[in-house]
């Protein structure tokens, strides 16, 4: 046994509340009263390690220290109906003291699955879905969650509050989806992942271009999902796009914390064992042609490349086609027309661009139609599309990025 510091105890926290909230809500139907356990388990936590040491399999411990927790409160309400199935589930819940020396960690993967699934459910909104999934599976706080998505703590407490009631009112089932519902439930759970992932990947409205954290817990979050549906391809394959993407953030930004474009990154900064990884899942998805596998496989020509000049753009370009046919949006036609202008020069890249309906609130759509101009020699045109690009960035980091490309080009115009 050692002794735990804060850090560790906070770690710990993160990696391990989610296991014990989601066994806790598959009694007790009910995520406040799951939470109040963990946390109060976590609480005797920090007053008994630093004394008596880490215990051997901390999960587990908290589990069963929660699970009394939670026993003692049942016990104690005597307004409340104990059912006695109830008070049995909770007993069988947490191995006993023996057992617990004998496992390394407590293998409740089923449990964890039912709670994803139950966080991201349809019946809630995208952003309820987002929060409810970090607060339980994450661990992360409501100021925390708050915070990286730009809201008040109280707005956020109520957005958690509305989310269980919706949950409890609904009667939304505590249960992995039958098998005829998995895929479209599937859907919604991978794509509430990927939105945590991309607002760690590229904050809308924070101080900083990229939240490291919110990236990191989508990418744990997702291990999890991996960990529990180890034959869903789409599920390896948002694993890999993650991981593929999430290995440049070393490289993004310069030491003056300003945006580096991808084609003037140092590679060598690129995470090689998030690449290698991430390489290997890709492999493992063999002919699957679904959206993420798609999304997997051109992040993958990127970090395949060892200097942007070797990039397969030909290639990129045709999986984005095969993309737009599964998965037919604007923000896609956009991405696609990018990848053409690369392997076939900007003016063949400026004329799909210039087709695309539906974007002209979205601040990629006039910065990467200023690039083309830009590199065209339309200098005067590319200026008014980065100042309309300016007026719908958010991010600071972003803003003055585009601010210095308005600069450059106004040098060639005067």
């Amino acid at each position: 046994m050692g002794t735990p510091s804060d850090q560790l105890v906070d770690r710990l926290f993160r990696h391990e509340s989610g296991r014990a909230v989601a066994s806790l809500i598959r009694v007790l139907g009910d995520f406040d009263a799951a939470e109040d356990a963990v946390q109060e388990a976590f609480v005797v936590a920090l007053e008994r390690w630093p004394r008596d040491g880490m215990p051997d399999t901390p999960g587990a411990w908290i589990t069963r220290v929660a699970r009394n927790k939670a026993i003692d409160r049942l016990r104690r309400e005597k307004t409340l109906q104990v059912k006695k199935e109830v008070l049995e589930g909770l007993e069988a819940l947490a191995p006993s003291s023996e057992e617990l020396d004998a496992e390394e960690e407590p293998a409740m993967p089923d449990d964890r699955l039912r709670l994803i699934f139950t966080c991201c459910h349809p019946a809630l909104r995208p952003q309820a879905r987002v929060a409810l999934t970090l607060r339980t599976l994450g661990g992360l706080t409501t100021a925390e969650i708050a915070s990286a998505f730009l809201v008040s703590e109280s707005t956020m407490a109520q957005r958690l509050v509305r989310a269980k009631g919706k949950i409890r009112d609904a009667g939304i089932p505590y249960e992995v989806p039958s098998a005829d519902q998995l895929p479209e439930r599937l859907t919604s759970v991978l794509a509430t992942l990927y939105l945590i992932f991309n607002e760690g990947y590229f904050a809308s409205g924070s101080e900083g271009l990229i939240r490291t954290e919110l990236a990191d817990e989508a990418i744990r979050l997702t291990r999890v999902l991996v960990e529990t549906l180890p034959d869903d391809p789409e599920a390896r394959a948002l694993l890999a796009l993650m991981l593929l993407q999430h290995s440049r953030r070393e490289a993004r930004l310069d030491n003056q914390g300003e945006i580096v474009l991808l084609a003037d990154q140092d590679r060598s900064l690129w995470d090689r064992d998030q690449i290698e990884e991430g390489l290997g899942l890709v492999d493992s998805l063999g002919g699957v042609v679904g959206p993420y596998a798609i999304q997997a496989r051109i992040a993958a020509e990127h970090a395949r490349a060892d200097r942007a000049e070797q990039t397969d753009w030909q290639r990129i370009a045709r999986l984005y086609g095969r993309l737009q046919r599964i998965q037919p949006t604007p923000v896609i036609e956009l991405n696609g027309a990018i990848a053409v202008a690369m392997d076939r020069g900007p003016e063949a890249g400026l004329e799909l661009i210039d087709a695309i309906d539906g974007l002209d609130r979205y601040a990629p759509y006039h910065v990467s139609r200023a690039d083309l101009l830009g590199r065209l020699g339309r200098d005067q045109e590319a200026i008014e599309a980065y100042r309309r690009g300016l007026e719908l960035s958010t991010n600071p980091v972003q803003r003055g990025f585009l601010e210095r490309q308005i600069e450059e080009l106004e040098k060639n115009v005067e």
